[in-house]
């Protein structure tokens, strides 16, 4: 397996001084982010202009193919100003990942504009029927995806689909389930709907999107399940893992961002009908600290199970069920410590967290959304615990 020769000690410090740098931009644009419901056009361009939207895209293709470790620092930190511009760069990012799975022809056509906004879905939503146009195999497409995160802003839209040959039945893959594959469509092929209107994550533009009667070519679709990707470190780590990894990443962010917003309210509040700031009550000073070592210890089991994916990806070119479990595990657990630390920050900051001017709402917002992901969902617990128990269990999602 060959090894990418960029600096990732060095790629780090630039993403993060980077991420640093847009954060300040974006900080006083929370408010037009939530209304417009989408991140407004020029700050996705700065995003993806800075490199943020191609940290996972491979190198080969004009990518960054960092290191996981640093997509959840970035992500992370960006969350901890805005949780929705936090959201759909994760998006972009692990949207990108599929081109390690296209032939590189394709990806480079595909991914390979620096300033490429991606997004999609993988839940096959799609109908997609065998044809061949002008001497060129593909699929006949229509389909309507929801939960299309960034898809506002971007440039390529992906949409899993159920594969239809003659029959009325979809195709089958020898392990039994239905084939899947991913389709990749151009922005003017896809009509984005205007119903994204929620409680969190409101600028997230996470509403639904479709394709009518499109062609899709045999070349711009994958399996993820079944297709090889690029044989490096990056592309051993399962996309559901990436998927959920970004969730964690987001979830740590805001929770973080809850806490420094309760800290700073406790020096300079006074409860009613009490001569003490918050601070100094008792109870705040046990919140806070059960609070920082459930959100620090959530954070490094996340770290630890990253690293150990990377190094073993890097030194075997292989990452263990155990190793796929474990981080599935993490970023799950990172996810609902994260909610526990968000509700516990915005219970002592009592009053003064229910008005729209309080960073401890909107903190409260996005993560009840973000903790509603299928991906970081109790069944995650079901499934690593089976593997735990030893008991047989479909390992495909991990």
């Amino acid at each position: 397996m060959t090894r990418i020769s960029t600096s990732q000690d060095a790629l780090r410090t630039e993403l993060l001084a980077a991420t640093k740098s847009l954060a300040a931009g974006i900080a006083p644009r929370r408010v037009e982010i939530e209304a417009l419901r989408y991140l407004p056009q020029d700050i996705a361009d700065a995003l993806a202009g800075a490199g943020l939207y191609r940290m996972l895209t491979p190198a080969d293709y004009g990518g960054l193919e960092c290191h996981v470790g640093t997509f959840v620092e970035v992500i992370e930190l960006l969350a901890q100003t805005d949780a929705s511009a936090a959201w759909c760069t994760f998006i972009s990012c692990t949207s990108c990942v599929v081109a390690a799975y296209y032939s590189p022809v394709v990806a480079r056509d595909l991914f390979g504009d620096i300033n490429l906004k991606a997004a999609g879905v993988s839940a096959p939503r799609g109908h997609a029927v065998r044809e061949v146009k002008d001497g060129i195999s593909g699929y006949r497409v229509s389909g309507r995806w929801s939960w299309g995160s960034a898809t506002k802003n971007a440039d390529l839209i992906h949409g899993g689909c159920l594969i239809y040959g003659a029959g009325e039945k979809p195709e089958m893959l020898a392990s039994g389930r239905p084939r899947i594959q991913l389709m990749s469509f151009k922005k003017e092929q896809v009509s984005i709907l205007d119903n994204w209107s929620a409680f969190g994550l409101c600028g997230s533009g996470s509403g639904e999107y479709e394709v009518d009667n499109v062609f899709v070519p045999e070349a711009h679709s994958v399996c993820l399940t079944e297709d090889d990707a690029l044989d490096r470190a990056l592309y051993k780590f399962p996309i559901f893992g990436l998927l959920g990894i970004g969730i964690g990443a987001v979830a740590l962010g805001i929770a973080r961002s809850a806490i420094d917003a309760l800290t700073g309210l406790a020096n300079e509040k006074a409860p009613q009908l009490s001569g003490r700031t918050l601070a100094m009550r008792p109870t705040t000073q046990l919140e806070v600290a059960i609070s920082e070592a459930k959100l620090r210890s959530a954070r490094a089991f996340l770290f630890e199970t990253v690293h150990a994916a990377w190094n073993a990806a890097e030194e075997s070119g292989y990452i263990t069920t155990e190793q796929k479990r474990d981080i599935r595990l993490a970023t799950t657990h990172a996810v609902n410590s994260a909610k526990e630390v968000v509700g516990t920050m915005f219970k002592l900051g009592g009053g003064s967290s229910v008005f729209e001017q309080s960073p401890l709402q909107k903190c409260f917002r996005d993560i009840n959304v973000a903790a509603q992901h299928m991906m970081v969902s109790d069944s995650i617990y079901e499934l690593t615990g089976r593997i735990f128990l030893g008991l047989e269990t479909d390992v495909s999602m991990l």
